[in-house]
């Protein structure tokens, strides 16, 4: 009886140790939020599946505008969110909410409309073409969403002297590729960056008509969520992820992305001009 229950214990082991190698672990899985301008413009698809080859992990993306990236942050329902507001990140990290903060990238803004310009704004600045739109009550498009362009237009207004909406502005409450689809279904100038903008420039008939200047230059961030109020954030991930986006692997990968022969973010972390 004893030879015959040590025969089946050995076989069971020998059973087992053929099945474990089969048996593979679920990979880690990484949450985060971040713009509709980093989806919709592409970069996503070639920064992600590096790290989650290098780390053997799966990452769920959440492609919101800022203010609700930041939101999901807050509530502890993301590891990390990668967003484009300064003012905002740097009151995300002080109440607490976040841990760590990188610079990652930039890329510009640009006021677009109609081919035609009938309030006959291009080459001005900024803030003289705001207040030539919105003398002439022009169609303008406005994302409307609390997104980091929704929050860079509203700062633009104030400095050009106000924003006192009018009948023809419009907010859509959507990301930037469909606001994109409906200014220029309708025929109306709207703030885009230039990465969605180039992603979308066969859908759109609307042209760039003021481009340069400090005030449109538009940095990306990328923060990790406080494991100390969230229990559930995964901060190994987390910091390992934001350190492979600014290592120079995902820095290049940055600087290298194009579309029709144009770059579309500028890497914070790698030398000028590289």
């Amino acid at each position: 009886m004893r030879r015959l229950l040590t025969s089946l214990l050995v076989g069971f082991a020998a059973l087992l140790g053929a099945l474990l190698p089969a048996c593979k672990a679920e990979p880690a899985r990484l949450r985060l939020a971040t713009t509709t301008s980093t989806r919709d413009s592409g970069l996503l698809d070639a920064l992600l599946p590096v790290f989650e080859a290098e780390a053997r992990a799966r990452i769920d993306v959440i492609a919101v505008g800022t203010g609700k990236a930041l939101k999901l942050g807050e509530a502890g329902d993301v590891d990390v969110v990668m967003v484009h507001a300064r003012a905002a990140e740097d009151a995300f990290l002080a109440a607490g909410h976040g841990v760590r903060r990188e610079d990652l990238m930039w890329n510009t803004f640009e006021l677009l409309g109609p081919p035609a310009d009938p309030a006959q704004v291009k080459d001005l600045e900024i803030g003289p073409a705001l207040r030539k739109i919105a003398e002439a009550k022009a169609l303008f498009v406005s994302r409307g969403d609390d997104s980091g362009t929704h929050k860079k237009e509203l700062a633009l207004w104030k400095e050009a002297g106000g924003l006192a909406p009018w009948e023809r502005y419009l907010e859509t409450g959507q990301g930037m590729g469909r606001s994109l689809v409906v200014a220029g279904e309708k025929e109306a100038y709207v703030l885009s960056d230039r990465a969605t903008f180039l992603a979308f420039r066969d859908k759109v008939e609307l042209v760039p008509l003021v481009t340069g200047g400090a005030s449109l230059r538009n940095p990306y961030g990328v923060m990790t969520v406080n494991p100390a109020k969230h229990p559930d954030i995964d901060a190994k991930l987390a910091d390992a992820f934001v350190d492979f986006l600014i290592a120079e692997r995902a820095q290049v990968i940055i600087r290298d992305f194009q579309r029709e022969g144009e770059r579309l973010f500028f890497p914070a972390r790698l030398p000028a001009g590289d």
